[in-house]
Order: C-alpha cells, then structure tokens, then sequence
C-alpha cells in the first residue's frame, strides 16, 4: 500500500523504483509518466531536481535528460528557467502526436494495450522460429537487406515502414502463414500506437542495436537469443507506449 500522501517525498520513494541497466530509457520514461498520470506531481507542481530522480531511478543524468525531453514532447512537462524554475508538470499537449494520444478513448487505450501483450507471445515466437529454421542464401539476403533498410531509414515515416517489414520478414522466415498474420497484426496496431507518441532518437537507437543482435542470433540459429532478444525489444517498446499513452 502506498504511504498516505503526506507528502511527494513519500511518494516518490514509494513508486520511482531503479530501473535495470538494459532497458534505462524506456523505463525511465514508464515510470516518471505514470506518477505524473497517477497524480504523485500533480498539474503544476515541479519535479525532484535531476540529481535525486537520477538516484532513486539508477539511471545517468543524460539518460534522465533524454527521458524528460520524451515527457516535453508528450506534453506532460516543460522545463522554465531563472529562479522557481525547474520541471514543471503542465499536461499541454502541443505536438500532433501528444493531442493524438490526449483524445484516445479509454476503449481504444485498452485494445491497444491488449495487442502489447498478444505481441509479447508472437514476436518472440516468430523469432525463436526463424533461428530453427534452415535458412538459404536467399532468405538470409533478404533478412540482410530488411535489416539494412531499418537502419539506414532517415525520415521518421521512412523508419517506421522499414522497422514494420523487419518485422514482417523475421516472420516470414518461420514459413508459417499464420504466424505471418499474426504478426500482421500486431505489427498494424503498432504502427498506430507509434504514430500517437513522440518520434524518440534515443528509443530508435536503442531499437536499432536490438535489431542488429536479433539478426546475428537468426543468422547463427541461436533461437534461445532470437527469442530473448525480442522478448526485450518488445518490452522496451510496450513500457514506452504505456507511459506516453497511458
């Protein structure tokens, strides 16, 4: 149970945890966008200073920096200089993005956040199965190239088809039609969450060295880490999208 509400302090130690080393940015982001929907700061009231939320999360001030630029993009907070400044809880959404993700309904939060957990059994799944698979040249060439097109993809739009069709291909390397749909699917809700949140360099970053892993693991048959790879990439993806979309 949570201390009674005597103050922030008490409360911030009771729901800002230290996140794990791996996934830094996208928890960071999780957890400081929940207390501020939650109500722990509340509409205009100011964040612990960098140095304390640093602590109490485990993560590096620049990694903190990064995760506050993600919560200015949502709207959730803004940063005002001078004396009494600091960040500031404002819930303005001013992006196209933030206005999106402000006018979900709370079914379509709900079905979006369901398919976040369909895909944690799928893609993982499809990944696991295309390292058993006996791949030729072929389809290795074009796993290759699907891997490329993702990480030379330039423009916000460009990335995320290019990141959906990585996807898709992993899939199609199982050689399973149903497995294809299904990650269709969930590859198609995905892109919708996507389009609802901030486009986020570090989180892209962070995406792109999965990829890299993930197709090293395929390309050797280690489907144990094809699979734990994805269950993380996805991870990463679902606590982001659940902090920014609520």
């Amino acid at each position: 149970m949570l201390p009674s509400p005597g103050s922030g302090r008490d409360l911030t130690e009771a729901v800002l945890r230290p996140t794990r080393g791996n996934h830094a940015f996208e928890a960071c982001v999780e957890q400081l966008a929940t207390t501020i929907r939650l109500g722990v700061y509340p509409l205009g009231s100011t964040l612990p200073s960098e140095r304390e939320l640093a602590e109490r999360l485990n993560v590096s001030r620049s990694t903190l920096r990064e995760a506050m630029a993600a919560l200015r993009q949502a709207g959730l907070v803004e940063t005002r200089r001078g004396r009494g400044g600091g960040t500031v809880v404002t819930l303005k959404p001013r992006t196209p993005s933030a206005r999106a993700a402000a006018r979900l309904t709370e079914a379509r939060r709900q079905e979006w956040l369901d398919s976040l957990v369909f895909r944690r059994i799928v893609e993982p799944g499809a990944a696991s199965l295309a390292a058993r698979a006996a791949l030729d040249a072929g389809a290795l060439a074009q796993l290759d190239e699907a891997h490329a097109a993702v990480a030379n993809a330039r423009r916000p739009a460009e990335h995320r088809q290019a990141d959906s069709r990585f996807h898709l291909t992993v899939a199609a390397l199982t050689g399973s039609p149903r497995m294809v749909e299904a990650v269709t699917s969930v590859q198609s809700t995905l892109h919708e969450m996507l389009l609802a949140i901030p486009v986020l360099d570090a989180n892209i970053a962070h995406s792109d060295r999965q990829h890299a892993v993930l197709v090293r693991a395929i390309r050797r048959g280690n489907h144990d880490r094809a699979r734990a790879v994805m269950e993380e990439h996805c991870d990463d993806t679902a606590a982001l999208l659940r902090g920014l979309l609520g």
